[in-house]
């Protein structure tokens, strides 16, 4: 065996939230793309620029998403059951409105059709503002417990509906998620494209930053004020992981007892808000490469607020705060958890390697005049 079992545990929620954290900087900014498209380019030839800018990398983007899928269904089982039983009908509205990225980014340009190429405009909007929300939405509901159930085989059951997923916390937290992929869209506009391309991207990534940091202030507020979940004991977890064994209590505020306890983990939320007042200076002084580098970091800084902020819970029970699943007792095996990260130690540096890689070798500035003297060689 590489690793004891509890180090495993450990290792394995900081590897999931790396991959999410890959997920969020690159694929997330395909949404953010996405999601300005109509906005930042005002013709045809403009939105082609737009789309162009993540041609050469919007479908190895999503490899992050995919490898962050397979890492939540290997490393925590249980968490993928509860998720995908309880999230049911919202996975799978991501997963048709998924549909229309691929799509829209191949077909789009087809047909020199101005009603066609709107429809596809749309569609390649639904296609990521939809994920955005709904990803966001999860999260929120993480804060306020999800109504599931587990009995004495361990069997997940989910007793919630679709619709009370929409409450306000969560609609909120959405709302963050699509605002921070925006900003983080429209810094790499605004450092890929040119003229007003470039100018509409660059203010409509500042007013996204703007809005972003004042809703995740009112999170924060909010957070502070809900009944959060706290372990108050737990058996041995070295040779098993049962997640009946526990006991958990709730208390109001609950979700900042880990800065308290741990004042360094308030590094993660002053970066989050340090990076966006940077970017929204970078960006007003026409310095997008440091302003992408910013809305990064607070990327970074957001997901790992959450992160912290929950641990160590993963999903928590509002039917039976008892039975909430934490990173040390919803894992697979000492055994599957070793073998996987012998995997994830050569694969996903390979991942981040050719990532790396297609960005520096198709990097330039995509203009106008280049998709126009080249309409048959582009997106």
């Amino acid at each position: 065996m590489i690793f004891d079992y509890e180090t495993l545990k450990m290792l394995w929620w900081l590897i999931i939230g790396i991959l999410l954290i890959g997920f969020a900087i690159t694929d997330g900014m395909d949404m953010g793309v996405a999601m300005l498209l109509r906005l930042v380019g005002k013709t045809d030839s403009e939105r082609r620029t737009v789309i162009n800018t993540i041609g050469p990398h919007w479908d190895g983007n999503q490899v992050w998403f995919i490898t962050a899928g397979g890492a939540l269904f290997a490393a925590w089982p249980m968490v993928y059951a509860a998720a995908f039983s309880g999230f049911y009908f919202a996975m799978m509205l991501v997963l048709f409105a998924l549909f229309f990225r691929p799509l829209g980014f191949d077909y789009r340009s087809k047909v020199d059709s101005k009603r066609w190429r709107n429809n596809w405009d749309w569609g390649l909007f639904a296609g990521s503002a939809i994920p955005a929300l709904v990803f966001g939405v999860a999260f929120g509901n993480l804060f306020l417990g999800v109504p599931f159930s587990i009995d004495n085989f361990l069997r997940v059951s989910y007793q919630g509906s679709f619709f009370a997923l929409l409450n306000p916390f969560a609609l909120l937290v959405g709302v963050i998620s699509i605002t921070m992929l925006i900003a983080h869209a429209g810094m790499w506009l605004q450092l890929r494209t040119a003229s007003l391309v470039a100018e509409r991207s660059g203010q409509y990534g500042r007013y996204a930053l703007i809005l972003f940091i004042v809703l995740f202030a009112a999170a924060g507020f909010w957070v502070a004020n809900l009944t959060g979940y706290q372990i108050v004991s737990m058996p041995d977890t070295q040779s098993h992981a049962d997640p009946l064994a526990k006991v958990v209590t709730t208390a109001q505020g609950a979700w900042l007892t880990n800065y308290s306890e741990r004042p360094w983990t308030m590094t993660f939320p002053i970066l989050a808000f340090a990076m966006a007042l940077s970017a929204l200076l970078f960006s007003k002084l026409n310095k997008p490469a440091l302003g992408l580098a910013s809305t990064s970091l607070m990327l970074i800084g957001i997901i790992m607020t959450a992160g912290v902020s929950l641990f160590p819970f993963i999903m928590p029970s509002s039917n039976n705060p008892n039975i909430s699943l934490t990173i040390w007792d919803a894992v697979s095996s000492h055994m599957t958890l070793n073998v996987m990260f012998v995997a994830v130690v050569i694969f996903v540096p390979i991942i981040l390697s050719y990532t790396i890689w297609c960005y520096v070798k198709m990097w330039r500035r995509v203009t106008v005049e280049e998709i126009e003297n080249n309409p048959h060689g582009s997106y």
